[in-house]
């Protein structure tokens, strides 16, 4: 967007933690002119507005006050309310999944085509600045394998969806848009009711992908590995970090009558300049709105993750234990 370009009028609906977030970067981004938020608590509305310099709004009204809008709510309340925008001429981001149940979400994709507005889903891991410099030399690759984990202890909020739907879905769109294609065979296995699961996909190029979700582990790990015949990636979502390992020379050395097991290699890292993927995800979702762009992640997009993630979560799926972690 250029700075002759009028900011655009902009809302966002529904305030919680994630929402407040968008709230936060549309106030700080000069392509946007945050008009209004809006929430079914009124009162957490009224917080967020005072916090972020805007109105708060009941939905109809805010509606008729912008040109974009952020679905900031539970996933349930998708589709709804992305009909409605879409119904007042609104361009709109979705936040991932994009909707719950994929009958509807072909729905939506017709509804969206016949409205001709913006449908971006938030599928906010394709702006981590480590996956756009990964962009730069993937095609040079000869993949072999996709490891990915995301880890996390319980957290102290209540999530309905499982650690595939709310967690791994991030990991499967970026296995998705590197390999551009969809997996021919799918396993998963998953412990108190997917709270912990494990996904292998494999695809009809020879790449498999072994993908990790977790909110049970003690330790947070946001991380992907790709095992090439030229290298090893290692990318690490939350320090926004490549290190690229060649020429690998593992070796025994014997040393006070013990074997010693020693692995020199060439590690390259990549220069990436660190940024907060929602403002660059957020500044997608407003150029493609202001030159009626095709946006960077589509409702087809959206989708493809979430058929993927509904057939890991259901194969894997089993009852909690009785001892499940409290708050989770």
């Amino acid at each position: 967007m250029t700075t002759e370009t009028p900011p655009i009028d902009v809302g966002v609906i529904g305030v919680g933690t994630m929402g407040q977030h968008h709230a936060r970067v549309y106030k700080n981004l000069p392509s946007a002119n945050l008009v209004g938020v809006s929430d079914h608590d009124r009162a957490l509305a009224e917080r967020a507005a005072d916090e972020y310099e805007t109105t708060a709004m009941d939905l109809e009204q805010l509606l008729d006050s912008v040109d974009a809008a952020s679905i900031v709510v539970p996933t349930n309340h998708h589709y709804d309310l992305a009909v409605k925008c879409l119904e007042t001429d609104i361009g709109i981001l979705i936040e991932k999944p994009v909707v719950g149940d994929l009958r509807r979400g072909h729905s939506l994709l017709e509804k969206a085509a016949e409205s001709k507005q913006v449908v971006q889903i938030g599928h906010i891991e394709r702006f981590n600045p480590a996956i756009i410099a990964l962009l730069d030399f993937f095609d040079d690759l000869t993949v072999i394998d996709i490891t990915s984990k995301r880890l996390g202890p319980p957290p102290n909020r209540d999530i309905h969806d499982s650690a595939v739907i709310d967690l791994m879905i991030h990991d499967i769109d970026i296995v998705l848009m590197l390999l551009d294609e969809m997996p021919s065979t799918i396993q998963s296995a998953g412990v108190y009711g997917n709270r912990h699961a494990t996904g292998l996909l494999e695809f009809d190029s020879g790449v498999m992908a072994s993908l990790t979700a977790s909110r049970l582990t003690q330790q947070t790990a946001r991380t992907l590995d790709i095992t090439a015949e030229e290298c090893l990636v290692k990318l690490d979502y939350n320090d926004q970090s490549i290190d690229i390992h060649r020429n690998s020379m593992p070796e025994y050395l014997e040393e006070q009558g013990r074997a010693l097991f020693r692995e020199m290699n060439t590690i390259e890292q990549p220069q990436i300049y660190g940024e907060e993927p929602l403002a660059k995800e957020l500044e997608s979702f407003l150029e493609a709105v202001a030159s009626n762009g095709e946006p960077e992640v589509t409702v087809s997009d959206g989708l493809r993750a979430l058929e993927i993630a509904q057939k890991i979560d259901k194969k894997g799926k089993t009852l909690p234990k009785p001892s499940q972690i409290a708050n989770d």
